[in-house]
């Protein structure tokens, strides 16, 4: 599964990246190890985080589906 940001937050995580590196690390970060750092956090994270929103609305909605079934469930 391959992951992608749009331009506009991908230029924010890099910004993001690069105050960190400078501010907690007193690193300067290149703009090339930037997005080697971003491309490996997508690779790597990327589809665990998105594989965990999933079940996390899934179960969400199963909730309110096993909800739906008592409001609007007709005695025949």
């Amino acid at each position: 599964m391959q992951i992608t940001l749009s331009d506009d937050r991908r230029t924010e995580f890099l910004r993001e990246l690069g105050s960190l590196f400078a501010d907690d690390f007193d690193e300067p970060l290149s703009e090339f190890r930037a997005n080697a750092v971003l491309d490996l956090f997508l690779k790597t994270l990327g589809p665990a985080v998105y594989n965990q929103a999933v079940q996390d609305v899934r179960a969400h909605l199963q909730v309110r589906l096993d909800d739906l079934e008592g409001e609007v469930y007709a005695d025949g």
